[in-house]
């Protein structure tokens, strides 16, 4: 395989690490010599059962995951579980209260009000999602079903920094675009969930992470295959799992660890995220950040420059070097550069060097 020259900034599916897609290269004709591919085998044979426990084991260990929690390979990416959610956890008559940051937000907004009351802690929609705010000054009913934030807000580029204190009330959180990125007290929630694409592997797969006393939550009347209680008992194995995709959620995290763990996958991302940053802001105003700065996202950097035509030429120019997927959401137009786990240095200082000879051609 040619050494890769092109930096994949898309927000996803996204950058996977280049050690990963070789060695599932190595390993796609026959695996660890079954004679076979993997992509033909058996959910419920060993060779799985073995890729699906260590790919779990590795999340355990990377997040600091006790035994009280059950962590589960879902199917229908973040926008299923913006439903299994609250079929699962709400409670009647007793309302969820959401922070709506962001678009993905928005939508599991809209899920949870046809089971039953929302309410929201911050309403970002009236800035246009610009700031997420302090969460110290949200309310947080202590008689609510639970609390429900989205940490990362991929389209708009922001991120919490610091978490809510909701008491006593069940934290759930859409982790989707920040999972390991940086480390988490997992104790502190009550429920995570983030589809595999970003950080993790390929589209197909999504972690939850849930409480078990919290699962037991659930009403009788909800469909099985979408109880969270169905896949603890199923040990994710309920019906058949995209089993290549957990394959590579296993190799990842096995990247991850040789990366010194979430310790040293937050430090590579802080000097990833820093460096873009203070370009931006070094600009003289020709590149401008779209949120406020303490709420700035690690993860998707979202800027505009004066115009929406030279918006245009960057994103066509750095398709043509090398800079992959640099096109801001429709939602909100401008650049975003996803920078995940995966993304190497290399690909941000070529980005930045980029910026450097655009403006000085265009500005």
């Amino acid at each position: 395989m040619a050494d890769k020259k092109n930096f994949n900034f898309h927000p996803g599916p996204a950058v996977l690490p280049r050690e990963v897609i070789l060695k599932a290269q190595e390993e796609m004709a026959d695996y660890h010599g079954i004679g076979y591919s993997l992509l033909e085998e058996s959910h419920r044979s060993p060779v799985f059962v073995e890729i699906i426990k260590k790919a779990e084991n590795n999340i355990r260990e990377l997040m600091g995951i006790p035994d009280t929690y059950a962590v589960l390979f879902l199917q229908g990416g973040a926008s299923l579980q913006f439903t299994m959610v609250p079929m699962n956890i709400m409670l009647p008559g007793k309302p969820a209260i959401y922070a709506e940051t962001g678009y993905w937000a928005n939508k599991a907004v809209k899920e949870a009000k046809l089971f039953g009351d929302v309410q929201l802690a911050f309403d970002g929609k009236k800035e246009g999602y610009k700031r997420i705010g302090d969460p110290n000054d949200w309310a947080f009913p202590q008689d609510a079903s639970y609390a429900y934030i989205c940490t990362n807000n991929t389209i708009y580029g922001t991120q919490y920094h610091f978490l809510p204190d909701t008491g006593r009330l069940p934290l759930v959180a859409d982790m989707s675009s920040d999972i390991m990125s940086r480390p988490v007290d997992i104790k502190k929630f009550a429920l995570i969930f983030a589809g595999a694409q970003k950080n993790l592997g390929p589209a197909g797969v999504t972690l939850a992470i849930i409480r078990k006393d919290l699962a037991a939550r659930v009403a009788e009347k909800v469909p099985t295959i979408l109880k969270y209680s169905t896949h603890i008992e199923g040990e994710s194995l309920y019906n058949t799992p995209p089993c290549f995709a957990i394959y590579i959620v296993m190799l990842v995290t096995d990247w991850i660890k040789n990366q010194g763990g979430l310790e040293g996958i937050e430090r590579l991302n802080t000097a990833k995220s820093q460096s873009l940053y203070q370009a931006i802001d070094g600009s003289g105003g020709f590149f401008r950040g779209t949120v406020e700065a303490g709420d700035r996202s690690k993860m998707n950097i979202c800027f505009r420059l004066p115009s929406e035509e030279l918006e245009n030429k960057f994103v066509k120019e750095a398709t043509a070097v090398g800079l992959i997927g640099l096109k801001g959401h429709r939602a909100v137009g401008g650049v975003r550069a996803s920078m995940y786990n995966a993304m190497p240095l290399e690909g941000v200082s070529r980005l930045i060097d980029f910026m450097h000879d655009f403006q000085a051609k265009n500005g």
